[in-house]
């Protein structure tokens, strides 16, 4: 008798950062070499080069490369003097880092529930929660499809408020022929490794069309010092947020691409949808009239979710849940004294949402396998 071997199990991880670097490897390399050589190690010309990119990619006249996307929002809260008393509106259905920021500038968030199609921000829930304490409306580009800013800024300039982009999971998104990162006062990005442009570490950036709001979060970054005049004079409390010389050189060379990644990210959603309309109770994601979705993310909803995410990982899939739990129900933000059933879209999805792989250099086979086990879970 001769033995036998099973066959081994496809993996599919949710992303793949080596793959994505083997297809740029000789450009990144000599990029960071010219960073060393420079020693332009913070903000320099890299930086600078980047944010004269970035804001033409995103149509507007300034961009300020930063720290991290946690940080931008910080920055732009403090940039339009938000902080202790002052109120902001956003969604509990999106990662901590939203609202942590408002807190950290002495705010506090309020939240309106998701809308039931795309999860964004609901604005026909906004005009409630507005009182004479809100400064900001915040809403976030969830999975890389843009909220209805349409909606909201009809809200917010009627109501005398400045509406700020979470866009950190949509670079390149757009509503109309307006891209995220044009559409409110000011828009936060972060460039984490695993966004649909992402840096080497930790990166973030703020974009805007608002000249004196510019010069100012490029002051703060930087500990408050002016752009101009003597060194070492502080116009007020800064931080230390500059972006680092190397992630500006990184974000250089991978900005050129992202259009080309976004529409892989599109071909692939539109693979899934092909292969997983109709089976079993998924509920596949959508894409509002009008707009543009990057697919920074590809989640389905099921009641079953945990069992199909089990299912997946036995035959090599990876899915993750992003999120488990609606803000309001964390410990974190239990000052705001919310309780189960305040919020209940956010609530039932984060009871039955699970994110497939996608990545632009994921392989249509290997999309298919994902499919064909997603298929296989419901036909049992």
């Amino acid at each position: 008798m001769t033995a036998t071997t099973a066959p081994a199990v496809v993996q599919v991880p949710m992303n793949d950062l080596l793959l994505q670097h083997a297809t740029i490897r000789e450009e990144i390399e000599a990029a960071l070499a010219e960073v060393v050589a420079s020693c332009g190690f913070i903000l320099g010309p890299k930086v600078a080069a980047f944010e004269e990119a970035f804001a033409r990619f995103c149509d507007v006249d300034h961009c300020i490369g930063v720290s991290n996307g946690t940080d931008a929002i910080v920055l732009t809260l403090r940039g339009l003097d938000v902080g202790a008393g002052d109120e902001v509106i956003t969604t509990p259905y999106t990662f901590g880092a939203t609202t942590e920021a408002i807190c950290h500038v002495g705010a506090r968030p309020v939240f309106v529930d998701a809308e039931e199609d795309q999860l964004c921000l609901d604005p026909t829930l906004v005009e409630a929660a507005i009182t004479e304490r809100t400064k900001v409306i915040l809403p976030v580009h969830i999975y890389g499809h843009p909220a209805n800013m349409e909606a909201l800024l009809e809200i917010a300039a009627r109501r005398g408020l400045d509406t700020v982009e979470d866009a950190a999971q949509a670079q390149g998104a757009c509503r109309g022929n307006v891209t995220a990162g044009a559409m409110g006062r000011a828009a936060c990005f972060s460039f984490y490794p695993g966004k649909n442009l992402g840096a080497y570490g930790d990166a973030g950036g703020i974009t805007t069309n608002d000249e004196a709001l510019a010069r100012r979060l490029r002051s703060l970054r930087n500990h408050g010092m002016p752009l101009s005049g003597p060194k070492f004079h502080y116009d007020e409390l800064g931080y230390n947020n500059r972006m680092d010389g190397l992630q500006g050189a990184v974000l250089n060379v991978k900005l050129p691409h992202l259009e080309g990644w976004n529409e892989r990210r599109r071909q692939i959603a539109e693979r899934y949808r092909e292969r997983l309309e109709g089976v079993g109770d998924l509920q596949l994601p959508t894409e509002a009239e009008g707009a543009r979705h990057v697919y920074h993310l590809y989640t389905v909803r099921t009641q079953r979710r945990d069992a199909l995410c089990a299912h997946l990982r036995a035959t090599g899939v990876t899915s993750v849940v992003m999120y488990p739990t609606p803000l309001h129900l964390t410990d974190a933000y239990a000052f705001l004294g919310h309780q189960e059933g305040d919020f209940p879209v956010s609530e039932a999805a984060c009871r039955r949402i699970l994110s497939l792989p996608i990545f632009p250099e994921l392989a249509d086979d290997l999309v298919d396998h994902v499919a064909d086990q997603v298929c296989a879970f419901f036909s049992t």
